[in-house]
């Protein structure tokens, strides 16, 4: 049955497409998330659902939507150049089978993102794929909240809609982008024409809301507690009452404790004694082997070049007895770690020539949306008044994911590249609005210059 619930809904969309080719590109969205041929037990997990929504959402772009206000720009141009240097990477990679595989992923999400501004040419479809993300999101976030109240949760126990580890379905990541898309839930709330402001809808983004924040509890993610913190400090920004805000966010915080698990406290304690944590203390041995490593490679290894890692390090063991603890150091020898963070991932499989185009991709977004906001926050009109707050909300998502992606290797992450297109999407909207204002004024001017030669010459 929930294969065929799937199936159904697919289809649906995949009719109503031919009529409003943009909801393929949704429903690609959706599929590439969710993952139900992931989910699903049979029918579902033989058919190309994810290849026949991709080849769909550019097929139906292509033949039959318009293509007025579609632009190409600087950051699609970097992420072809990164998409490019990957393909030349993955052939020269120091493990070709293994980066094969990634690759296979990785060029999907990185040409869907280069790909997704050139549909996102009204305000309609921007909110309509913000709204697609988020609650494609929801639904793996409010499933995770419901069992983490029900006591279901615990590191590597929590279990989700798919379970191997990968994609959001990873802990750290499903906490990251849960905590990232919280600002842009609180947006729908004010400035949602799908689902216009009302009661039911601040709700439902109260309860989204407290499911975000119970990912990072539910999973033991501890990047989540470090991406709640960054919330916090970037929400300071856009809080009129600040002392108030920390005030209560302290209180709040404070309530919290006595029902959080034990295991939690225990798992958030190796943040400030990350040598006592095994998987902390690879990272460190990691991110020192990457440097090694391109410092004789500079132009990086290639997807999966971690696997040629070997390191020893000391580490702190606790034995209990009785009321004795007693501490022995032991030397600990790892090898074929993966990255734990996004910075070292590319820089280890795309070389420093990687890195740059990977940073410089991320923080011209930041700059866009900083300018965009800067541009709009006074605008009063129902047109405009969306704008600056919609760009506040994909900024602070994206420093989220900047300081998630510290310790986790999601830099090619699917849901963040499409955040990546949906800020393309917006500055280049906000460019057509400033062109056609612009347009008008000079033809103001001149209307007035010929005005004023006809009123001199009646006058004379």
């Amino acid at each position: 049955m929930l294969d065929l619930i799937f199936l159904a809904f697919i289809f649906y969309l995949l009719l109503l497409g031919l009529k409003r080719p943009f909801l393929w590109v949704l429903l690609y969205v959706y599929i590439d998330i969710l993952a139900p041929q992931r989910i699903g037990y049979s029918l579902i997990t033989s058919l190309p659902v994810s290849l026949i929504a991709f080849a769909a959402a550019f097929g139906g772009w292509l033949v039959l939507d318009r293509k007025e206000g579609a632009r190409f720009s600087v950051r699609q141009g970097l992420m072809l150049a990164l998409l490019a240097y990957c393909w030349w990477t993955t052939g020269n990679a120091d493990f070709p089978e293994e980066a094969a595989t990634k690759w296979d992923w990785v060029w999907k999400a990185l040409l869907f993102a280069i790909f997704l501004p050139f549909t996102l040419t009204t305000r309609a479809r921007i909110e309509a794929l913000a709204l697609m993300l988020v609650l494609a999101v929801a639904t793996i976030v409010i499933g995770t909240g419901l069992k983490t109240v029900l006591g279901g949760g615990g590191y590597e126990n929590l279990k989700f809609f798919v379970n191997d580890n990968s994609g959001i379905y990873e802990s750290s990541t499903l906490a990251t982008v849960a905590i990232g898309l919280i600002p842009m839930i609180w947006w729908f709330t004010r400035h949602g024409t799908v689902f216009r402001p009302h009661w039911l809808v601040t709700a439902f983004a109260v309860a989204l809301t407290f499911a975000c924040l119970l990912v990072p509890i539910g999973t033991e993610a501890r990047t989540g507690l470090l991406c709640i913190a960054a919330l916090g400090v970037l929400l300071l920004r856009y809080t009129r009452k600040r002392m108030l805000f920390i005030a209560g966010a302290g209180v709040l915080g404070l309530a919290a404790l006595p029902f959080l698990p034990q295991s939690y406290y225990d798992r958030m304690a190796t943040l400030a004694e990350p040598g006592g944590d095994e998987s902390a203390s690879t990272r460190v041995a990691v991110w020192e082997w990457t440097l090694d490593y391109v410092a004789e490679k500079p132009l990086g290894g290639g997807f999966d070049s971690y696997r040629g890692n070997r390191f020893a390090y000391i580490m702190p063991v606790k034995e209990v007895a009785g009321n004795t603890t007693t501490v022995e150091y032991k030397q600990v020898v790892d090898e074929g770690r993966a990255f734990h963070s996004a910075i070292f991932e590319v820089l280890g499989e795309q070389g420093w020539p990687g890195l740059l185009i990977w940073l410089v991709l991320h923080g011209l977004g930041l700059w866009q949306m900083e300018r965009i906001y800067r541009r709009w926050k006074d605008a009063k009109g129902e047109e405009e008044a969306w704008i600056a707050p919609f760009a506040a909300a994909l900024q602070m998502g994206a420093l989220i994911y900047i300081v998630g992606a510290l310790f986790q290797g999601i830099a090619y992450q699917p849901v963040m590249l499409m955040l990546v297109g949906l800020q393309i999407g917006l500055n280049s909207y906000c460019a057509r609005i400033d062109s056609a204002l612009q347009s008008h004024e000079r033809s103001a001017r001149r209307r007035d210059a010929i005005v004023s030669k006809i009123r001199g010459a009646v006058a004379a």
